[in-house]
């Protein structure tokens, strides 16, 4: 059975270059979320031939969502013959800006040898497209298989995921009793499973001083040197005390096993105007505003993860005069881990082992991904990241996907929906 459907996969490489091609023209960037309605109509017209019936969603009143920017969704079902289990198969549709270092057009899809490039391609439109034509063949091939097949576009993972898989999970689509097993196709390795992924703490620290002449600035109180302060005593006690922790989770890459902090951007003073050429005023900076980014383990308490910044914030208060901050939460992800003896898991486990002749490597994600509403708001634990692509082309310039990976890929999907959903 598993060669006929194999041979199936290997006959719509032709298929699964286009369908990628058309997946990664349109340009859905996040932010701020554009042409995502357009997508969706996409997969939808791409999917009803094969009997799916789709739902598009929006997600009104998520961050984010506006009548210029609507967080549009895709869930697209086809029932089985008769009674069985459900597996899902959900990508995000957003990708991120384009940044500058490209020798190829971000959006043109340029194949060139086994090679398809373009922003998006990696993450994560080779596995969407993947996952598609692994759905399509299992079903030409087994028309009356057990269960129920799912295949989702879904928004803003990028930003969050929140006016995407938050959004359906409460609304209740990837509840146990709907869905039974979730495959998040993210460029994780064709040969490896990703179990879950790492929490994240968003914070803006603001220092707050008093605006005077910049010629007198001791009249003034400059919020930027107090910023400063809180940059030097990062570098000075909490990036070195985050060095000395290390999870017992497989995260990838070996570096990432630490308890890390990116200080994502810094603004402080005026600010800059555009189209605005003339010259800055002399003045003292009242504020200064800082994003933090902390990527904590399983081993790590929230609390306590937060509690570490504040209270180096309390000791320079005490110590540095005139010193003072507000600090505002931004966003909080607790880390996911799905059993590496969950069904899904060693399911997947053995398909990869039938396609590539070895069993994978598990890991998990140093950032996290939609796993982590499925797990929390869903309540569903059994839900991996598979598919196509290698993880440290994500976000990158010339970022591509390989296509003999991607059928790969989809015979081990489709072999997973062989060993689920056949008698």
């Amino acid at each position: 059975m598993t060669d006929s459907l194999f041979a199936r996969i290997d006959a719509a490489r032709d298929d699964l270059i286009a369908l990628t091609q058309a997946l990664v023209r349109l340009p859905t960037l996040n932010p701020p979320g554009r042409h995502y309605r357009e997508i969706c109509e996409l997969l939808q017209q791409r999917l009803a031939p094969s009997g799916f019936t789709c739902e598009l969603i929006r997600a009104e009143g998520a961050p984010g969502d506006s009548d210029r920017y609507p967080r549009w969704n895709v869930i697209a079902r086809r029932e089985g013959t008769r009674p069985g289990q459900c597996v899902h198969f959900n990508s995000h549709i957003d990708v991120v800006e384009v940044g500058n270092g490209w020798t190829r057009d971000p959006f043109g899809a340029e194949l060139d040898g086994d090679r398809i490039y373009g922003r998006g391609t990696c993450d994560m439109k080779g596995g969407l497209a993947a996952s598609i034509i692994a759905a399509e063949c299992f079903i030409a091939e087994y028309p009356e298989y057990a269960g129920a097949i799912e295949i989702s576009g879904t928004a803003d993972e990028e930003t969050g995921g929140y006016g995407g898989v938050a959004h359906l999970a409460q609304l209740g689509y990837f509840s146990p009793d709907r869905v039974q097993h979730v495959i998040i196709p993210e460029p994780l390795n064709k040969d490896r499973i990703c179990l879950g992924h790492r929490g994240a703490w968003w914070a803006e620290i603001e220092t707050r001083g008093e605006i005077a002449h910049g010629s007198m600035p001791f009249l003034g109180d400059c919020a930027v040197r107090h910023m400063g302060a809180v940059m030097q005593a990062f570098e000075d006690r909490l990036f070195p005390a985050l060095t000395t922790r290390e999870t017992a989770m497989p995260v990838t890459p070996e570096a990432a096993r630490q308890s890390t902090l990116n200080i994502n951007s810094v603004h402080g003073g005026e600010p800059e105007l555009e189209d605005f050429t003339g010259l800055p005023a002399p003045n003292v900076p009242d504020s200064c505003r800082m994003v933090i980014d902390r990527r904590f383990l399983v081993e790590e308490a929230y609390d306590e993860v937060r509690g570490e910044v504040i209270a180096l914030l309390e000791d320079l208060k005490a110590r540095r005069p005139r010193f003072d901050y507000a600090i505002r939460d931004i966003n909080r992800i607790d880390p996911s881990m799905t059993a590496q003896d969950a069904p899904v898991v060693t399911t997947v486990a053995e398909a990869i082992a039938d396609v590539l002749g070895q069993a994978p490597d598990y890991v998990a994600s140093p950032g996290s991904y939609d796993q982590k509403h499925i797990d929390r708001i869903g309540r569903l634990q059994n839900c991996i990241a598979y598919g196509p692509g290698v993880l440290e082309l994500a976000h990158k310039p010339d970022e591509w996907v390989g296509v003999t990976d991607m059928l790969d890929s989809a015979k081990v999907m489709g072999r997973t929906l062989e060993k689920l959903l056949l008698p």
